[in-house]
């Protein structure tokens, strides 16, 4: 019994912050809060009900099925809609599980566009790499198989980690970013696969974004010519009033 109040600080430390913005977030705005999960969802069940038709399966693939060998261009048309065609070979309801969870937070705690960029970003870094690492050759760490460039690559699950591994590393959840970063090494490990290198790759870039975000915001503070941090010639800081919320403050896209 005596571990139970330490468990329960741990919990408060890990996931108050993000608990707090999750609350906040959709405080007063009901079903809009969740107005691109919802499209997402109702989007990837639509494309998983027409692709195992025996009618549907050829236009999902040529709108929506990415290959490391098709050309730059039509690899990258095709990425959007990529990220929600789920794979054949697993089950329509995880991935459904998967954006409903992940986006649903993510949204709520960063809101849709921010969602969105973030999620294509994670998606267009797996895609990326598929090429690159085809282009290394197996021999190298980094390096995937030849074969590898027939694999078609789709479905909404480095856009997930990606999201997951954003949303953790901003509302300060570490140990759950941990273990999400931790499970994506294992599952290369256990079955070293195009998937599971392309999601270490969204991890990757992601990390890098959430890096130059820190970087911005520890530049903004330091600097003395920006907002509210006096100017280099000495004179008072300038400030702009909303009356209503007092100082307006600069925001980051990221």
């Amino acid at each position: 019994m005596s571990r139970l109040p330490a468990l329960r600080r741990a919990a408060v430390r890990e996931w108050g912050p993000l608990f707090t913005a999750v609350r906040r977030g959709s405080a007063g705005r009901g079903a809009r809060a969740l107005a691109l999960t919802t499209v997402a969802v109702a989007l990837t069940a639509s494309v998983q009900v027409v692709q195992v038709q025996a009618w549907g399966y050829g236009p999902v693939q040529s709108l929506g099925a990415v290959r490391a060998e098709d050309p730059l261009w039509l690899a990258l048309a095709r990425t959007p809609l990529s990220l929600f065609v789920p794979a054949l070979d697993l089950p329509v309801w995880g991935a459904l599980a998967q954006i409903l969870l992940v986006f649903g937070v993510a949204e709520v705690c960063l809101g849709r566009w921010r969602t969105l960029a973030v999620a294509y970003l994670a998606t267009l870094a797996g895609t990326l790499y598929a090429r690159i690492g085809i282009a290394l050759g197996p021999e190298t760490l980094l390096g995937l198989p030849a074969s590898d460039a027939q694999v078609v690559d789709t479905g909404p699950s480095a856009a997930v980690v990606g999201l997951a591994v954003y949303v953790c590393h901003r509302h300060r959840a570490w140990f759950t970013g941990a273990l999400v970063v931790l499970a994506m090494v294992v599952e290369v490990l256990v079955k070293d696969n195009l998937a599971g290198r392309e999601h270490l790759a969204a991890i990757a870039v992601v990390l890098v974004v959430c890096r130059v975000r820190e970087w911005r915001g520890r530049r903004r503070v330091q600097d003395p010519g920006t907002v509210g941090g006096g100017t280099r010639s000495g004179a008072p800081p300038m400030r702009s009033w909303n009356f209503r919320r007092g100082p307006a403050q600069r925001t980051s896209w990221w």
